[in-house]
């Protein structure tokens, strides 16, 4: 059974910064496009970020331009995890965050994606 299972929300002031991961397993994602969405209250989801995987080149990694300067992700080929890295956060990144899979390249639609989490919150208070 494949399964994402997110860890690492909570509850953080402005300015300050969380480490978010995604444990993937079931199967190998090493071929996938990895990568986070988040949903705000009556709010569409949106993409964050994803790491491409080049076939052994490195990866290349995309970012939402809410993220970019601010968030890095990454992912654990051998342990199979997603990662990001989130400074400098504002009360407007409150969502919940899913971690996703598509086998399709450089995708940011939530369409395209074909395996997702349940979510962590992410909250942070002003």
């Amino acid at each position: 059974q494949v399964q994402l299972v997110e860890s690492g929300g909570g509850l953080v002031q402005a300015g300050g910064s969380l480490r978010l991961s995604c444990a993937a397993s079931g199967r190998t994602f090493s071929y996938y496009t990895m990568c986070w969405f988040r949903q705000a209250p009556e709010k569409e989801r949106e993409f964050v970020a994803a790491v491409n995987w080049r076939g052994g080149l490195t990866d290349y990694a995309d970012y939402a331009d809410s993220a970019k300067g601010r968030f890095t992700v990454s992912r654990d080929y051998a342990k199979n995890t997603l990662n990001l890295h989130m400074n400098s956060l504002k009360p407007e990144d409150t969502a919940v965050y899913y971690c996703a899979a598509a086998r399709k390249f450089r995708v940011d639609a939530a369409i395209d994606y074909d395996y997702w989490g349940q979510g962590t919150q992410v909250t942070v208070s002003s």
